[in-house]
This record gives structure tokens, C-alpha cells and sequence, in this order.
């Protein structure tokens, strides 16, 4: 009796587990469906923006600009700040040894530096620096409130130039800098800023800073150009010179800002002014040789550029003052940041159709072929990279570029949408200090 009752509720248990397998197919076949055409409207739009990427990369090498020679005019030299935000960092000291040596009149310059420093060693590194250099100065505040515009902010309280040109503490510029960046304000009153082309010195050095600076190059090569033929552009956040009327006019540094550079940047774009971009005068620094400085950094540039977008994005459009076409391209500083977030739920929906198909044995063929689609229809950001890469006359890295994209890149394109949805979601960030040299007599 005992056994005929337990072989009954086995039968059923059997027949209730079959019964549930063949509904949960059932589920998993519509989720199937679901999750396959999600991917393939992903990869529609992801194609679409790649394509974006190949045409600005042919309409930047195809565009003919005429290299504007801004004549600088010793006699009407306007007095300018030199200003070099750092925080216990004593490479501050060589880029203030290097604008010391400017071909400028030494009466129409100073150097300020901004000084959050809460490691006393580097203080007094910079004290004794500005004691022996008349010409430098030195501004501290009581409470480091606002990251580096906070420190910005500050230094405008002390600063005498009609023109500000800021220096992040690893920068080295050449002796006729100063006067290159200063020029185009001499023939233009419209013009707000000026931005300088980045040069590293360590591109090649590993993986890490060959992606660093590929991603700096494939904005100032390509993007960028093609901004400099409107007379606009974003400015960088170093190697930069801003005019100090508009700047005290539009409000100042934004405290807090994790990009204050692209956030001041739509400000000068609502109010209809120039930025220049100049890339005939390039300045030295170094790009982030660990991988999380990298990630680290790329999540802190995320966050704050798509926090200014949300800031400024109805504005830019609403403004009337702006053609549909300068409209459009006061939105190019974020456009980067949709391929990292289609990649991560490309994965994520590519996973799930993956998982909910039927099982069954992989056909390797296919899955190779589709794999090669998928990776031929996006290519279009690895296209301006490699031709980044020629313009910057680093094209031997092309390969080792593409070999970072699919390692280090995988863990940067994580961290970059951590960063894009914090800012999205309004989530607190802090600012990352990158590790900088620590050799300050050393070029």
C-alpha cells in the first residue's frame, strides 16, 4: 500500500515537472524572442552611430582649413595669468619652471599656483619654488571645496591677466607657447578660448597608455577639426587659455564639476562665442600608465561631461542665437559616450538570447560569422582611432591599439558606464588624482 502511494506521487511529481519544463520553454522561447530583437535594434542603432563615426572621420581628413596665422604683436601683449591647479603634486614645480622660460615679456605674465596641497612636504616644495621665482605666486584656501574649478575659483580671486591660460601640474610647454595661444586674442574679441593640441610622451610605453592616448587623439584629430572650421570647439581642461571678462560674466567655474573644461565649454556655446582650436601648437604631458588611473580617470570624464550635458542640453537647443548646424556640434563633447553604453547592453541582451535559446549544439560557423558581423557593423570608432593614430603620426600603434580596445578597453568600458549612469541617476562622485611624476627638475 505504502509503495503504490509513493509510485503514484512520483508519477505526479513527474508528471507536474514535465508539465512546468514545458511551460518554462514556453516562457523562455517568448524571452527568447524578446531579448534576440532588443540585440538587433541595439545593433541597428550601434551601427548607425558607427557609421557617424566613418563620416566624420572622412569629412575631417577631407575638409581643407587654412591654417590661420594669428600674428602676435609684442607691443600690445595682453597681461596674462598662468594659473597650475595641483594637489601634492610636485611635478607642479617643472611646469612653472617651464612657463618661467616663455618668450613672452616677463611684465606682462605671472604664474599662480594653486596650491590644495595637505602633504606639508609639497607645500614647502612650492613655497621655497616661488620664494626663489618672483613671478611666481602661490594661492591656498582654507577648505578644498569643489575639486579643481573649486581651486580655479579660488585662483581667480588673485589673478591680475586680462587672459587666463591653465595648466594641469604634468604639462611642459615650449618657450614660444605663451604667445602661439595668446595671438588669435589679439584679432578676435568674440573669441572666448583657445585650446591647445595634446602631445604624450609616453604613448607607446604599454597598453594602457597607448588606449589613453588614443582617446585623447581620436577627439583632437577628428572631432575637433571639424569643429575648428565653424569657429568652435571644446576646450580640454589643460593647455587652454580663456579670455577672464567672459568667464567672470558667465559665472565662473561650475565648483564641483567632475569636467569643468566641457561644462564651461556649453556655456561659451549658449552665448554664441568662439573657442579656437589650434593644433599646430601642441603641449607635452603624459598619459595614465596604470590601468586604474585609466579606468579611474575615463569614469570621472563620464560622469562630469554627461552631468554638463544634463545641465545645458535644453538650453543649447532652445538658443536662438545658434544655427541647427552649431546646435549639433555643441553636442559632438558627449557623442562618444553612446558607443560605450550600446556595448555594455549589447552584451547584456546578447547574453540573455544566448542563455533563453534552445539548447542544443553551438554551430560554430555561424556564431563566428555573426560574431564578425556584429564586430564589422561598430567598427567605425576602431576606423577613427587607427586614423587618429596616422595623424598623430603613431600609426605603427595601430595594432597595439586595437589589442588594448579588447583588453584593457573592457574593463575602461565598464567603469565609463558606471560613470554615465551615476551622473545620470544624480549619484555623488569624487575626484580621482591620477599618480604623476615625481621628478620635478626632470623633463
Amino acid at each position: 500500500m505504502v509503495l503504490e502511494t509513493f509510485q503514484e506521487l512520483f508519477r505526479a511529481f513527474v508528471d507536474f515537472t514535465v508539465k512546468q519544463a514545458a511551460y518554462g520553454r514556453i516562457i523562455l522561447d517568448y524571452l527568447h524572442i524578446i531579448f534576440n530583437n532588443l540585440f538587433y535594434v541595439l545593433l541597428f542603432f550601434a551601427a548607425g552611430i558607427s557609421l557617424l563615426y566613418l563620416i566624420l572621420t572622412v569629412y575631417a581628413l577631407l575638409i581643407k582649413q587654412k591654417t590661420k596665422h594669428y600674428k602676435f604683436d609684442r607691443k600690445k601683449a595682453p597681461f596674462v595669468t598662468i594659473q597650475i591647479p595641483t594637489r601634492n603634486e610636485v611635478i607642479a614645480l617643472r611646469c612653472a619652471r617651464k612657463c618661467l622660460d616663455f618668450d613672452y615679456p616677463k611684465d606682462r605674465y605671472e604664474i599662480l599656483i594653486g596650491d590644495d596641497s595637505n602633504d606639508k612636504a609639497v607645500s614647502n616644495e612650492i613655497d621655497k619654488f616661488a620664494a626663489e621665482h618672483p613671478q611666481v605666486k602661490v594661492a591656498r584656501r582654507e577648505k578644498n571645496i569643489g575639486f579643481k574649478p573649486g581651486n580655479l575659483n579660488n585662483m581667480l580671486k588673485y589673478t591680475k591677466g586680462d587672459l587666463i591660460v591653465v595648466f594641469d601640474s604634468d604639462f611642459a610647454p615650449e618657450n614660444d607657447f605663451l604667445k602661439k595661444i595668446v595671438a588669435p586674442f589679439l584679432h578676435d574679441k568674440e573669441i572666448a578660448a583657445v585650446q591647445a593640441r595634446w602631445k604624450f610622451t609616453n604613448t607607446d610605453q604599454n597598453l594602457v597608455t597607448t588606449l589613453a592616448s588614443t582617446i585623447v587623439f581620436t577627439f583632437q584629430y577628428i572631432f575637433l577639426p571639424v569643429m575648428k572650421k565653424y569657429d568652435t570647439g571644446f576646450l580640454c581642461g589643460s593647455a587652454e587659455c580663456v579670455k577672464k571678462s567672459y568667464l567672470v560674466k558667465f559665472g565662473g567655474w561650475t565648483s564641483g564639476a567632475l569636467t569643468e573644461d566641457i561644462e564651461y565649454s556649453l556655456r561659451i556655446h549658449k552665448h554664441g562665442k568662439k573657442i579656437i582650436y589650434l593644433p599646430e601648437v601642441e603641449c607635452l604631458n603624459e598619459a595614465p600608465s596604470t590601468l586604474k588611473d585609466l579606468y579611474k580617470q575615463q569614469m570621472r570624464w563620464a560622469y562630469g561631461v554627461i552631468s554638463a550635458y544634463k545641465l545645458h542640453a535644453k538650453d543649447l537647443i532652445r538658443v536662438k542665437s545658434n544655427s541647427v548646424w552649431n546646435k549639433i556640434l555643441s553636442f559632438l563633447g558627449g557623442f562618444g559616450y553612446m558607443i560605450p553604453t550600446f556595448i555594455l547592453f549589447l552584451t547584456i541582451f546578447g547574453v540573455l538570447s544566448f542563455v533563453t535559446d534552445t539548447p542544443g549544439p553551438i554551430n560554430i560557423m555561424k556564431f563566428t560569422l555573426e560574431t564578425t558581423r556584429n564586430i564589422l557593423l561598430t567598427f567605425g570608432l576602431l576606423i577613427a582611432s587607427s586614423v587618429a593614430l596616422y595623424r598623430a603620426k603613431r600609426l605603427r600603434l595601430v595594432f597595439k591599439m586595437i589589442a588594448s580596445s579588447f583588453s584593457v578597453g573592457l574593463v575602461v568600458t565598464w567603469f565609463v558606464n558606471v560613470g554615465i549612469f551615476k551622473a545620470i541617476f544624480n549619484k555623488p562622485m569624487q575626484w580621482f588624482l591620477l599618480n604623476k611624476p615625481k621628478d620635478y627638475m626632470s623633463d
